[in-house]
């Protein structure tokens, strides 16, 4: 149980995609898209945000609009503990 992914999910992260619109800083009026994917806490969105703030400060390519899309792959009603198990050779 390393998969630090996996673990995160255990704590209620959920797969994270963001479609990113932005406008190419030599064309102004060009909008180029850029797809983001994370896993992230819904409805904060903390990992998110950091990137955000990182492309605002950090590049050229102003924000024209941000999409969301969020979905917790496990729920606790999918994870349950088992009583016993059983190993064949």
């Amino acid at each position: 149980m390393n998969d630090p992914q996996f673990r995160r999910q255990l704590e209620g992260y959920g797969l994270t995609t963001a479609s990113i619109l932005y406008r190419i800083p030599d064309h102004p009026h060009l909008l180029q898209e850029f797809i983001w994917q994370e896993y992230d806490l819904f409805p904060e969105f903390p990992i998110l945000n950091r990137f955000v703030a990182f492309w605002k400060r950090e590049i050229e390519g102003a924000l024209h609009s941000i999409r969301v899309a969020h979905n917790r792959l496990i729920t606790p009603a999918e994870l349950r503990m088992i009583g016993a198990e059983f190993r064949l050779h």
